[in-house]
């Protein structure tokens, strides 16, 4: 199966999809939302007995989610944290989740998008995905380096939007960026400096909105792809916004346009 073949794709763009959740707690919720997709259970053979891994089980089999078990070192790989996941984890299936080259593929001209850079307190990220959740943004671009990880706790902060919420996921968000630079979106990154604001930008077209990191904002390496920057206009001397806000007011900013 070579990287270009079609089998290869369809199942790069599966796991693209699935999210691994452990620790017995949230594993346990996701298995009580039949709202759901779980591909397998996973625990380890070292377990003790206890009455939350019986649930666990039986929730399994009455719903047809494939059992799996493993030694502690191959759960650790699955988990991808040993100290927490308490011999646990679900591969759940974001029902939102994708690529960004599935979304580029599509070939949308018009569609806002969020891009998270360097975002790493988990509640804002999981505040973030549930702001965009409900709104009319298109997706939010997640990298897996550099940001907070899709853990329990960006779970609880979305309250469990996150498994709902249109996501994009990649590597890195710089290679993403320029990924859709290429395909003619304006890449927007906030900055509280810019000389235009948010409202001057049309909300026609394809966008990526670009959030930085809570203390230091914009990395270098994302600041030169932006090609366009906006603030948001600030009274009584406030500086900025909480990153979630800020994402908030992106995210609703066309439904509010539209209404008035």
């Amino acid at each position: 199966m070579t990287e270009d073949s079609a089998e290869y794709l369809q199942r790069k763009e599966f796991y693209n999809r699935m999210l691994t959740v452990y620790g017995r707690k949230p594993v346990l919720e996701v298995l009580q939302d039949n709202s759901l997709e779980i591909h397998k259970l996973h625990l380890a053979d070292s377990n003790k007995p206890a009455a939350i891994l019986d649930d666990m089980v039986k929730l399994a089999k009455k719903r047809g989610i494939e059992v799996c078990y493993h030694d502690k070192q191959a759960l650790s790989r699955i988990s991808k944290n040993s100290k927490q996941d308490q011999g646990v984890a679900a591969d759940v299936i974001g029902k939102g989740f994708q690529s960004h080259q599935s979304f580029l593929s599509s070939n949308k001209k018009h569609y806002r998008i969020l891009a998270l850079d360097g975002v790493t307190n988990p509640q804002n990220v999981g505040m973030i995905i549930r702001s965009a959740c409900a709104s009319p943004i298109d997706a939010i671009i997640l990298p897996e380096k550099g940001c907070a990880k899709l853990d329990p706790l960006v779970i609880k902060a979305s309250t469990g939007t996150l498994f709902r919420a249109p996501i994009l996921r990649c590597k890195t968000l710089a290679s993403c960026l320029k990924a859709f630079a290429e395909s003619g979106a304006d890449i927007i990154g906030l900055d509280a400096n810019a000389p235009h604001t948010l409202g001057e930008e049309p909300l026609t077209g394809a966008k990526v909105f670009v959030l930085g990191n809570e203390t230091e904002g914009l990395s270098s390496d994302v600041r030169a792809i932006c090609n366009k920057h906006v603030s948001i206009p600030m009274l009584n001397n406030v500086e900025s916004l909480n990153v979630a806000v800020t994402a908030s007011l992106i995210a609703f900013q066309g439904a509010l346009q539209s209404a008035q």
